[in-house]
C-alpha cells in the first residue's frame, strides 16, 4: 500500500474522494471533511444512520451507505476515532425528522467523541439514540470487548428496521437485539504496515499466528505455530460454539484485507463443516471482505443466531456497495 499511496497525511482524504467519485449517484462528501453521506441527503421521516471511526476498515464504514443500511459514515484518520464535530456532521446529514441512531464500535476513543457528538445534536433539537458493538469473544471480560465484523450485521438489520419505517426506539431495539446476540473471533498470519510510518502493527514470524487478533493493527491474545485451515477454523468455532449455543445461524468468514478470496471460501469451507458436525443449521451464509485492517492476512468468523425478524431484515433490500441484495 505504502508504493501506492500519494501522500501519508491525505491518505483518508484521497480515499473518501476516489469513493465519491467512483459512485457519484450515491455518495456525497461533506465539504471540508471525511464524511460521507447518501446522494441528495436524508430521507424525510425516517430515523438516520450514522456509523463511522478510523479509516483502513474498508469498505466499511463508508461502503454500507445506501438504501436499507447507512445514511452517513464519519471517517477518522487511520485507526483513529473521528472528532466529535466531524460526527455532528453525520448526525446532521442522516437527520429527516425521525431521529438518528449512531452505531459504534466498543472503543474508548469512539465511545466517547461519538457520545460528545450525541450531546451537541441534541442541543440543536435532534434526537439521537447510541448503541455500541462489542462482539469480540477474543477479549474475556464483555465490557471491554471490542466491536469488530458482528458491526457489518448491526448495520444491516438496523438499517434494513429504519427503511421499513420503524420508530427511533424500535430501531434501538432491533440494533440491541443483534448486539445481545452476535460474536466474532479473529487470526492473522501477518501484519498490516500503518500508512504514516510504513512499519508493522506487530511482529510475527513466518512461522506463526495471533489467534484473537483486533482490527487497528492490535496482535492477539494467543501466538501459536500456524496450522492447516481446518485446524484454525476449528480453534475459532470451538471458542464461538461455547458462546453461541442457539444453532440456527448467519455466519460470516469476514478476510482481514490481505486474503485472496479464494482463501475465504476455501476456510468458509471448513467453517461450514464444523458447524454442521456441532449441529448448527446455517442460513444465511456470507463470505468476503466487509471489516478489513488494511492488509492484514488473515479472517474472522461471525456466528449471529437469527429469528424470523432478524432474517426477514438481513433479506431485505440493500443498495450499500460493500452489502448489495
Amino acid at each position: 500500500m505504502d508504493k501506492l499511496m500519494q501522500d501519508a497525511n491525505r491518505f483518508v482524504s484521497d480515499i473518501v474522494d476516489g469513493l465519491v467519485l467512483a459512485h457519484p449517484n450515491q455518495y456525497e462528501k461533506v465539504e471540508g471533511l471525511n464524511v460521507v453521506k447518501r446522494k441528495g441527503g436524508a430521507i424525510a421521516d425516517k430515523v438516520g444512520l450514522v456509523s463511522g471511526g478510523g479509516s483502513g476498515h474498508e469498505p466499511a464504514h463508508a461502503g454500507y451507505i445506501g438504501d436499507g443500511m447507512l445514511d452517513a459514515a464519519v471517517c477518522g484518520e487511520v485507526f483513529t476515532s473521528p472528532t466529535p464535530d466531524m460526527v455532528l456532521e453525520g448526525i446532521k446529514a442522516a437527520d429527516g425528522g425521525a431521529g438518528v441512531l449512531l452505531v459504534v464500535k466498543n472503543y474508548s476513543g469512539d465511545v466517547m467523541n461519538f457520545d460528545m457528538a450525541k450531546d451537541l445534536a441534541e442541543l440543536e433539537g435532534i434526537q439521537v439514540e447510541t448503541v455500541v458493538v462489542n462482539d469480540d469473544i477474543s477479549i474475556q471480560n464483555e465490557e471491554d470487548r471490542r466491536g469488530v465484523a458482528g458491526t457489518v450485521f448491526v448495520h444491516k438489520i438496523a438499517g434494513a428496521a429504519a427503511a421499513s419505517g420503524k420508530s427511533l426506539d424500535e430501531v434501538k431495539q432491533v440494533a440491541d437485539k443483534v448486539i445481545s446476540r452476535v460474536r466474532s473471533m479473529g487470526m492473522a498470519l501477518s501484519p498490516c504496515y500503518m500508512p504514516e510510518s510504513g512499519k508493522p502493527g506487530f511482529e510475527l514470524p513466518d512461522d506463526e499466528m495471533w489467534i484473537g487478533i483486533g482490527i487497528h493493527g492490535e496482535k492477539g491474545v494467543e501466538r501459536k505455530a500456524v496450522a492447516p485451515v481446518k485446524d484454525i477454523a476449528a480453534q475459532l468455532v470451538e471458542h464461538l460454539t461455547a458462546e453461541v449455543t442457539d444453532k440456527r445461524i448467519a455466519v460470516m468468514v469476514n478476510g482481514m484485507g490481505g486474503t485472496p478470496v479464494s482463501e475465504l471460501y476455501l476456510t468458509y469451507k471448513y467453517v461450514s463443516e464444523l458447524l454442521e458436525q456441532k449441529g448448527y443449521e446455517i442460513v444465511r451464509p456470507y463470505v468476503g471482505n466487509y471489516m478489513t485492517a488494511l492488509e492484514m492476512h488473515g479472517f474472522s468468523i461471525t456466528l449471529l443466531p437469527v429469528d424470523e425478524e432478524l432474517l426477514q431484515y438481513l433479506d431485505a433490500s440493500s443498495k450499500a456497495i460493500g452489502f448489495l441484495v
